[in-house]
């Protein structure tokens, strides 16, 4: 590790902080309905669009009418997403002559970008027409992201109103994060991707003649107007098939940071929203400085572990003074690298710059274990926020024990009916993540899609699962994942772990709204102060290592005391 590498993520981290807290207060005005610098440009597309949708403006819903709306939202989505898949050689704007995607990859993949989850089973320039990744994946990236945004709005307003039976309608905050906050960051981030000189072009490909004078066909496609949602949306779901490694996706290191900084921009933004909105900004400092010191520890462990190199080279004489160079790009460096790691999975986007099968032992147990806590540092925008909000439940549930108080957040009673929803999200995960794992470890058809064996095996099962659960999407890349089985299988995961985790966060949140604000008192705990972010970064990680540390332990942790013994399996 270096200062120079240090300082460059430091910078970077400083840019986003500094874009993301008149951003989150320009959010929370959208939310709130005010007038913002766009409104007399996009109000009367809004009005417009709610007349022919038929959409009342002033109407609001309870969280089971909400909570309705975003599932059938969603599965109109995925109906149509599939549609475009299953019938792509008949329609049109596919100039490389795709056939139709098999039903068992066209389930996967439309799960997958319905659920904020962009897992790709396949190679997208080798797969999908223009008119799929247009009219199919980006524009789910920008819906996918505002309805997690959305979501993420009507559980603040749980605690920021006072005895009401309702959170607010969902397809007003659908359309008002859409016209008012994504598409207009994602245009002037595609501007910069563009400069920086990522393709956007409606060309199948283009020949290309080697030094040696053979002739090559490179692929092309609209890729920065697609990068710019991905990143701004935590989407994470490349054009192409190695995703920001690819030189087209991400030609620079100046790409290379916009890719950061937009990845984590609105999920951090979203916590000064929170503060905005619930009247009192200390609450997301709280929170946002939760995230940080798990993130900024993952990046330093992901830095440190690949740095260090592999000892297995050495002895073999390799000169390891570059540390793990294996599976990266040396246009990025070791620095952004790690941050780029350690962020991607920090939140729930998925894309990656390196590959992750080719990281150290502990190294890959990072990113790992980062999905593992629930992808909420920050997390996915408007997932990581009310996800956060579910541990801070936790967390003050557990200081009211200690000091025999009824616990409180935010003015609201905690009580028995709130903990026992979140408890059943909190387990949902788990339950899917180490099931399905047990099952694959010993099933023949799911051994048959491993590139390895041994420990570095299990966690490429591990990995795949946490992934779908977490709706992450990014992978070892050791697994042929385009399997009936795996496809099937990570399809469900993925549904369980977007709407079996939101349904019961949804009840908790009609639950809150409609109890009575509390004054504070000389009992209250207090949760925006340094006692409370230590105890929740404690809760995040005792809940994190109690749920998945022995599967750990027989993946990457044994994979690592090989690797330093100088074996391997």
């Amino acid at each position: 590790m270096t200062a120079v590498g240090w300082f460059q993520i430091g910078v970077l981290l400083l840019a986003v902080c500094v874009a993301a807290r008149p951003l989150g207060r320009y959010i929370a005005r959208v939310l709130q309905g005010k007038r913002t610098l766009l409104t007399r440009i996009v109000a009367p597309v809004e009005t417009r669009l709610y007349a022919i949708a038929g959409v009342d403006a002033k109407h609001e819903q309870s969280w089971l009418d909400y909570t309705a709306a975003m599932l059938a939202f969603s599965a109109a989505g995925f109906i149509i997403l599939y549609a475009l898949m299953r019938f792509q050689a008949i329609l049109p704007i596919n100039p490389q002559g795709f056939p139709a995607v098999a039903p068992d990859l066209s389930f996967n993949t439309a799960v997958s970008f319905v659920t904020n989850t962009n897992w790709q089973a396949y190679g997208g320039e080798t797969t999908m027409s223009h008119l799929v990744q247009m009219a199919g994946f980006t524009v789910q990236n920008f819906l996918s992201a505002a309805t997690g945004i959305a979501l993420a709005a009507a559980v603040t307003r749980a605690f920021a109103r006072n005895a009401v039976g309702t959170l607010g309608n969902f397809w007003i905050d659908l359309t008002r994060i859409t016209l008012y906050v994504l598409l207009p960051l994602s245009i002037i981030v595609a501007i910069g991707f563009l400069i920086s000189g990522v393709p956007q072009t409606l060309l199948g490909s283009t020949d290309a003649t080697t030094v040696e004078g053979a002739k090559q066909t490179i692929s092309l496609g609209p890729v920065a107007s697609q990068e710019a949602i991905k990143q701004l949306g935590t989407n994470g779901g490349g054009f192409f098939n190695a995703n920001a490694a690819h030189p087209f996706e991400n030609p620079n290191a100046w790409s290379n940071m916009l890719s950061i900084w937009s990845m984590l921009l609105i999920s951090t933004a979203l916590t000064f929203t929170f503060g905005e909105m619930v009247g009192d900004s200390r609450q997301g400092y709280a929170l946002l400085a939760a995230m940080g010191i798990l993130l900024l520890a993952g990046v330093g462990a992901v830095y440190a572990a690949e740095t260090a190199g592999n000892p297995i080279l050495a002895h073999a004489g390799v000169d390891v003074a570059g540390g793990n160079m294996e599976g990266k790009e040396i246009r990025f460096g070791q620095a952004l690298t790690a941050f780029y790691v350690a962020a991607t999975t920090g939140l729930s986007c998925g894309a990656v710059n390196a590959m992750h099968d080719s990281l150290t032992p502990l190294g890959g147990l990072v990113p790992l274990f980062l999905i593992h806590l629930g992808e909420i540092l920050p997390g996915g925008v408007g997932s990581g926020l009310y996800g956060m909000i579910v541990m801070a439940i936790l967390a003050v549930f557990i200081a009211g024990l200690m000091v025999g108080r009824s616990p409180e957040y935010l003015g609201k009673k905690i009580e028995a009916r709130e903990m026992k929803l979140a408890v059943l999200a909190l387990i949902i995960l788990p339950l899917f993540i180490l099931g399905c794992s047990a099952i694959a470890a010993v099933l023949p058809s799911a051994l048959a899609g491993l590139n390895n064996a041994g420990p570095h095996g299990l966690s490429e099962i591990l990995y795949a699962y946490t992934s779908a659960a977490g709706n992450n999407g990014s992978a070892f890349a050791g697994l042929n994942a385009n399997t009936t089985w795996y496809n099937t299988t990570l399809g469900v995961t993925m549904l369980v772990g977007r709407f079996a985790f939101i349904v019961p966060v949804m009840a908790i949140a009609g639950s809150i709204a409609a109890k009575r604000k509390l004054p504070p008192s000389s009992g209250t705990f207090p949760t925006h102060g340094g006692l409370f972010v230590g105890l929740l970064v404690g809760v995040i990680l005792i809940l994190g290592g109690l749920q998945y540390f022995p599967s750990l332990a027989l993946g990457p942790i044994v994979e690592h005391f090989l690797m330093t013994a100088g074996k391997t399996f």
